[in-house]
This record gives C-alpha cells, structure tokens and sequence, in this order.
C-alpha cells in the first residue's frame, strides 16, 4: 500500500487502503461513486490535512482536473471556471500576468482551486468568497451534480456550506470573476501596507503586492519548500478565534483585536500562542513549531502525525490554560483529534 506521507505537505501520513487519481470530471464522479458508502478523502495538494499515522481505510481519490475555461470582457473583466486540480497560486499568477486584478494577496497559498471555496481561503486583508460566483459541486447524498451561487455557498471565516457538511460536496470546478487593472484594491493590512511603503487605504501595482505578500509568507515560513523542513507544515495550524466583545476586553491591551461587524472580535492566534508559553522551536518528538512563526506547526524531519497532533493539543491547552480561548483547527485532521 502507498503511504499518503508522499502526497501531503506535512511529509507524514500511513498507508491508504486505495488511491485513485482522477484528471476529469466524469472520472471523478466515477471513482466517487466506485467508493459505494465506505469513507472517501479528497486529496487536491495535500497541503491541508494531517493523515494519521495509521493511514485512511477508505478510498483515497487525488484530483488533477485543471481545466480553465475563460470568458473576458473588455470592461467588466474576466469569468474565469476552473478545475478543481488547478493548482492555487498558478491560478494567481496567470490572472496577474494576463493583467487582471483582485487575487494578488492570496498569493502562495498552497493547495488547488478546490480547496479554496471549502475553507474560504483569505490573506492579507482579502477572502476568496470576495471573487467565486460559483461552486459545481457532486453531491454524494442526492449522487447528483449540485451549483452553488456564490450566497448559497454561506461563506464565513475560513468556512463555508461545504466545511459544514464534511464529505458531502466535492468540489468539481469554481468559477471566479475579477476585474482588468494594474493596481490592487485598496490596501486594507497594516502589515502589508507597510512592506509595500504606502499608506492604508492606498492601492498598489498588483506586481509589487504579490511580490511583498510571497516575501511575507517565506519570513513566516508559510511557503513550501521541499529542502527547507521548516517549511514541511500545512500553513496556518489554527483560525484566529472570534469571541465576544466582553471575552476581548478581559485580553491584555497587547493582544491585537480586530472589530466585526457583528460586534465581535477576531484576536491573533498566533499571540495567544506565543503570550501563552509556547515559543518558535519548541519541540514534541520530531514536530517542532517553526523558528518563523508560532502559528505554523512543522516536520522536522522525522516527525510522526501523532507528534505533530501531541504539539498542536500542547499549544491548544496551553492558551485555554492562560486565556481561557480553545483554538480551531485550520486543518483537516484525519483519524486524528487534538
């Protein structure tokens, strides 16, 4: 059997009882259908789920699909529909290269384009809720093809309709519209404006914000290296957790809050973690938090998914022991809790 270590970002994972790679849509539906009842996972980049150790009984289908279909208008811009399999940041780049905008700060998110509706992925001030007008979906309850309008999709924080029913919906291609233009939206991350030197609320070329976004994510040691072991994580381990107003004002003035408009607030979980103990390097076995940013959750080289598990639950108890918040995790975790 093959050890699904060769086909995830965190370089760990046991034996899958069957893998099918699939590269169209009649072929994906297929092989869904070929898995009857028994547990399915959807493997896109790999870059996105921590597989145990025992690796995963059921059907393991790895989509390659990246058909792009593009409708462009001189004056409202591009409809682009694209295949699942497409991988996320070439997406990104093409669109830049062609001379369309919008997509720039979600550059070097690693994944495939069907990742990026089921965790709503965002960066930098931006969400991709903000550019999908749909979703093709296979329903694996109704064995029928389902489209989801953008509003249908329920976007919130770093989720949506399909993270709410797991292994219900797979994501077959997503269809995207964005504008033509050489300068960014307006710049909305104090962090960013300040790579970039312009102020908040100032736009920039959207050459130079992808630019600044891909130096940021490599400092932070959010980009995928293979030679690099620092790098060898899924992202982001943990959301930034949204609480209440009054939980937010118990927190140290220190920790950085940002207002919703539904009147809570999201706090950095990165802060939390790091203002709770935990610190860059600490170690549990052969997992290690990365020595760029606490928030990342890395294999050092022979590290195990029950290592990487065990780390995650110390950081997890640890901020709940010092701040009485339970992190989230942002990755999918398989035949594994924290």
């Amino acid at each position: 059997m093959t050890e699904l270590s060769k086909y995830t970002s965190f370089h760990v994972g046991g034996p899958a009882k069957k893998i099918l790679q699939v590269s169209t849509e009649a072929e994906i539906i297929a092989a869904i259908e070929s898995a009857g009842d028994s547990p399915i996972l959807i493997l896109g980049g790999g870059t996105n789920v921590l597989v145990s150790d025992s690796g995963f009984e059921g059907t393991v289908i790895r989509i390659s699909n990246n058909s792009v279909q593009a409708e462009v208008d001189a004056c409202s811009g591009a409809t682009l529909t694209i295949g699942a399999g497409e991988n996320w940041d070439e997406l990104v780049l093409t669109s830049i290269n062609n001379g369309f905008a919008g997509l720039e700060t979600l550059s070097g998110i690693p994944g495939t384009v069907g990742a990026a509706p089921i965790q709503n992925i965002g960066a930098y001030g931006h969400e991709v809720s903000e550019f999908i007008t749909r979703v093709r979906t296979y329903d694996r309850v109704s064995k029928e093809i389902k489209t989801f309008t953008n509003s249908e999709c329920e976007f919130s924080y770093r989720s949506s309709h399909f993270k709410a029913h797991p292994g219900r919906y797979v994501v077959l291609e997503v269809q995207f519209q964005i504008r033509r233009g050489e300068m960014s939206d307006p710049i909305t991350y104090i962090e960013l404006s300040k790579k970039l030197g312009v102020d908040m609320g100032d736009k920039a070329p959207v050459v130079d914000v992808r630019a600044a976004v891909l130096e940021l994510r490599a400092i932070k040691g959010m980009l995928l290296t293979p030679q690099d072991k620092d790098s060898w994580s899924a992202g982001s381990f943990f959301t930034n957790p949204i609480i209440s107003q009054q939980a937010a004002d118990a927190l140290p003035n220190a920790a950085p809050k940002w207002p919703l408009i539904d009147g809570r607030v999201k706090i950095s979980a990165a802060w939390l973690i790091e203002n709770s103990g935990i610190h860059k390097g600490d170690e549990v076995g052969g997992a290690r938090v990365s020595t760029k940013h606490v928030l990342a959750l890395t294999n050092s080289g022979n590290a195990t998914a029950a290592d990487i598990a065990a780390l995650a639950k110390k950081a997890r108890d640890q901020v709940h022991s010092t701040f009485g918040i339970t992190l989230e995790a942002e990755v999918n975790l398989i035949g594994l809790e924290i």
